[in-house]
């Protein structure tokens, strides 16, 4: 590798590969739009096949990710108890962080007032899957066959069976549990190994998402949709860079400046991604790695996390429960108000485990206050961008309160933490591969 080379970071690359994506797929978009060959062999061909094997690459780590460090943390915990506790303390910050995020989100709608004068017609239809009752959330926490569980990549599941299992294997004890024990470090470690691969190709396919992303970007819906596309990604961004640090300052005492410095690249996978859940890979890795979480904290915190944390969405519910209001010309109570907040916080949980999560969440909320759900249709046209935007809230908040949790049980590595460079010195090894 060229000296050249090497004076650019890993997120130097992304944030190059990111911005030339963009500007590829909006040229193409102005220049090239309803071109059959552009479509065919760029849009739909090159770009969504790198794109596409790019996010498959991050979703076919996560199982066996979660499971095995998951394993790995649970056995090495000295004391059974602590599990209760980070579950507590873990739980608690998410629900307290979504509560906020939405209380924002509707204090920030209600002043600006987005909906207010606008007369949209509804751009499609959207029909609420129904959400499970809370009874059904709970049995279905607990597999009835663990390989089903990883095929279908239930994580609620597949963390219930790695703690369970985890125990087993502290409580085995012995030789049996120390072969264990070794078998799910070296698998770790090899697991680690092909993240660091996978984020050293990210350029390429971030490239691949955005241009494709933005060579199909209807910019009308977004310029009729002005302001609610605005006041979204602003409240969006207030969470991520005023409210998080001072909860992060507040709890731990830790540095924000280097904890928000540290997740740009998780970030990143976030935004060009859309899902927690492809980004967690990177997000365990920077966590135990670079902000110095033990991983008997991390792999819990952060899978729990891109499960059921969700700040972003509930940032985006609190902003178009209140426009959808203003367009329908209905007015909400401080009573409906607190319904939104409470709702949409323990839905969170409740609907965690359910495909289009932002949507359905939506849809109860709407339905709790007595507003259309068709006006969710009002909204479907700038959703894809805003959802990648909240996606990288959601993953900095795991962070967030994996360090805090972290803190408050003696599982962090301040030095770390506090170590720009942390991580970098095998991250330049994985270049060289």
């Amino acid at each position: 590798m060229s000296d050249n080379n090497k004076k650019l970071s890993l997120t130097a690359r992304i944030v190059i590969g990111m911005i030339a994506g963009i500007a590829v797929g909006a040229l193409l978009q102005i220049f090239f739009k309803g071109s059959t060959i552009v479509e065919d062999y760029l849009t739909n061909g090159l770009f969504f096949i790198i794109g596409q094997i790019f996010i498959a690459s991050l979703q076919m780590l996560v199982v066996p990710l979660v499971f095995v460090s998951l394993v790995l943390g649970t056995c090495s915990l000295s004391d059974p108890a602590k599990l209760g506790r980070l579950g507590g303390k873990a739980v608690g910050l998410y629900l307290v962080t979504t509560a906020i995020a939405i209380s924002l989100a509707i204090a920030a709608a209600v002043i600006v007032q987005p909906g207010s004068g606008l007369e949209l017609e509804t751009e499609a239809v959207f029909e609420a899957k129904e959400a499970p009752s809370l009874a059904q959330v709970i049995i279905d926490l607990f597999p009835t066959n663990p390989f089903d569980a990883f095929a279908s990549g239930n994580m609620l599941q597949i963390i219930v069976f790695a703690l369970l299992f985890g125990i087993a294997t502290a409580l085995v004890g012995g030789k049996p549990g120390e072969r264990v024990k070794a078998l799910f470090e070296d698998f770790n470690e090899v697991i680690m190994k092909l993240v660091i691969i996978l984020m050293n190709l990210a350029p390429y396919g971030v490239f691949a998402l955005m241009a494709k992303l933005f060579s199909e970007t209807e910019f009308g819906a977004i310029t009729s949709l002005g302001t609610y596309f605005v006041l979204v990604i602003g409240v969006l961004l207030a969470h991520a860079l005023i409210t998080y640090p001072i909860i992060l300052k507040l709890l731990s005492r830790m540095n924000p400046v280097m904890f928000l410095r540290k997740m740009r690249e998780v970030q990143i996978f976030g935004f060009s991604t859309a899902s927690s859940n492809a980004t967690m890979p990177i997000t365990l890795e920077t966590v135990t790695k670079r902000l110095g979480v033990h991983n008997s904290v991390g792999s819990f915190t952060v899978p729990l996390g891109a499960t059921i944390n969700m700040d972003g969405t509930a940032i985006m519910q609190g902003v178009a429960t209140v426009f959808i209001a203003q367009v329908y010309l209905v007015d909400l109570s401080i009573a409906d108000y607190l319904m939104v907040v409470l709702t949409a916080t323990l839905a969170s949980i409740g609907t965690a485990g359910v495909p289009g999560v932002g949507m359905i969440m939506l849809a109860m909320v709407l339905g709790q206050v007595g507003l259309p759900v068709e006006g969710i249709g009002l909204i479907i046209g700038v959703d894809r961008l805003l959802d990648m935007t909240r996606t990288a809230v959601n993953v900095t908040g795991d962070a967030m309160v994996s360090v805090i949790v972290a803190k408050s049980e003696g599982a962090l590595d301040e030095e770390v933490f506090n170590d720009a460079n942390a991580d970098v010195k095998e991250r330049d090894v994985g270049d060289k591969l």
